[in-house]
């Protein structure tokens, strides 16, 4: 049975590599392109000024994914202009009463929600910020050492 049982156990390759060290340090040269990509390109080289006068050919006689296409190309995304976040945000209020002032803020149309989740996110670093800093503050008083007087002091 203690043979059967070594027989079926799985046989360790030998590591070409150290855990976490990447067989091409180095990575990627910047700049180098997928071989589909370089044969798309080779193909297309030179015909760019007639694709795109087909394109618009086709978006003008009706065709929506060409009418799509060429509106993406042409226009550029819209950003919202909102006021400055000082009217939006109460400041000097909880964490809690801000986050809520940006989800009110986005319901009502003042905020996209772009700019909402970008508000949010500084909102939710705010609070990993308070709450790293309470535990560094509870943790100097359970060492019985003295606080630390600013964040250079860990550093």
């Amino acid at each position: 049975m203690a043979n059967s049982a070594e027989n079926t156990k799985r046989k360790e390759k030998p590591q070409l590599f150290k855990p976490g060290q990447s067989g091409n340090p180095k990575g990627r040269p910047k700049g180098s392109h997928n071989k589909a990509t370089i044969a798309a390109l080779t193909l297309l080289e030179g015909e760019s000024e007639a694709l795109t006068r087909k394109a618009v050919e086709l978006a003008l006689s009706g065709d929506l994914q060409a009418l799509r296409l060429c509106l993406d190309r042409i226009t550029p995304t819209l950003k919202a202009t909102s006021g400055p976040v000082s009217t939006i945000i109460p400041s000097g209020g909880s964490l809690a009463a801000q986050a809520e002032a940006i989800y009110q803020a986005a319901c009502n149309g003042t905020l996209t929600t772009d700019e909402a989740t970008t508000l949010m996110h500084l909102v939710q670093s705010q609070c990993k910020i308070k709450e790293l800093t309470d535990m560094e503050e509870r943790l100097a008083r359970l060492e019985g050492g003295p606080l630390p007087a600013s964040i250079d002091e860990f550093t």
